[in-house]
């Protein structure tokens, strides 16, 4: 089971910062998961420039969930 965390608008749009034990075998069912829960949120995941970090380190593409996982959603950054 793993501990989802949204941050920024995402987690204004989901109304929630942190959920835990949530079960998913990979990042994309979690998504998938989370589409089916609110498909505004589950659109905004997958949207331009949102990260995701497994266990406080960034990756790309689709990755296996340990038990005990953390996946943190990070929206877009900006800066300067």
């Amino acid at each position: 089971m793993a501990r989802v965390l949204l941050f920024g608008p995402l987690r204004d749009l989901a109304g929630w910062r942190e959920r835990e034990g949530v079960e998913a075998a990979s990042i994309s069912a979690l998504k998938a998961l989370l589409t089916k829960e609110d498909a505004r949120l589950g659109a905004a995941l997958c949207g331009p420039g949102v990260q995701v970090a497994l266990d406080q380190a960034i990756v790309r593409g689709d990755r296996e969930l340990s038990p005990g996982a953390e996946v943190a959603f990070l929206p877009p950054m900006s800066g300067g």
